[in-house]
């Protein structure tokens, strides 16, 4: 359970006055599982499912998608967003197991997640309700959530040391929040759980940034394991 996932479980139960059941896909994210069932059932949940989803998602979506060529604008790997229909089609078949009359996400009211999740969700189990909590409360900031958490006791990854939240699976692993808002940060260190940082090789050069303005062509040269370098010509 991140950021998000924590404190919407609590505030599903103070704002609706219901039952929670709660429900993880495992798709691989190893011992980040271990602790998932104590701490929702620690933080209110009545019961907690977690599905093993490993096989359905390599066989069924990430094959398919590497068969494909399926790159996001041409360049960015659908690493996270390809398992959301997976984790929906799960959680509906949670749902409708335990009797529930809705069906809630985590998912931002801006991005693009709460579209995968809600159209699964439609297509396969239109009868249940859905709870959007990010497009209902007040918590408009991941300061707000650590101190909802703080306030209820609640145990979460993200800290003010490191305010980001990390989304993994057996096949990526992606971060969001904190200084990575800023696109010219370099990731922390700590931040390489899946590989290792490029500087951690010891013939790996200094890097430099430039920047110019009109109709000016830039060269790429590589410099180092994973590094480049650019400049005008």
């Amino acid at each position: 359970m991140g950021l998000d996932t924590s404190v919407i479980l609590r505030w599903l139960i103070e704002t609706y006055k219901c039952e929670v059941v709660a429900y993880c896909a495992d798709l691989g994210q190893g011992e980040e599982l271990i602790p998932i069932r104590e701490k929702a059932l620690r933080t209110g949940a009545s019961t907690v499912h977690i599905k093993d989803l490993r096989e359905e998602f390599v066989r069924d979506f990430i094959f398919p998608m590497l068969r494909a060529s399926a790159v996001y604008e041409g360049v960015y790997l659908m690493g996270t967003s390809i398992a959301r229909p997976l984790i929906a089609k799960a959680q509906v078949e949670v749902a409708r197991s335990g009797g529930a009359d809705a069906v809630s996400h985590g998912a931002t009211g801006k991005g693009n997640d709460q579209v995968r999740f809600e159209l699964t969700y439609a297509a396969l189990a239109p009868e249940l309700t859905v709870i959007a909590p990010w497009r209902e409360w007040d918590l408009s900031s991941r300061t707000a959530l650590m101190e909802f958490a703080r306030r209820h006791d609640i145990p979460v990854p993200v800290t003010t040391e490191r305010p980001y939240s990390t989304d993994r699976n057996l096949f990526h692993i992606s971060f969001e929040g904190g200084i990575l808002e800023d696109p010219w940060a370099e990731p922390p260190p700590k931040m390489f759980l899946l590989s290792n940082s490029p500087e951690s090789r010891r013939t790996c050069p200094s890097t430099s940034r430039s920047t110019s303005s009109g109709a000016t062509r830039w060269r790429w040269t590589a410099i180092g394991w994973g590094r480049w370098r650019f400049s005008s010509g």
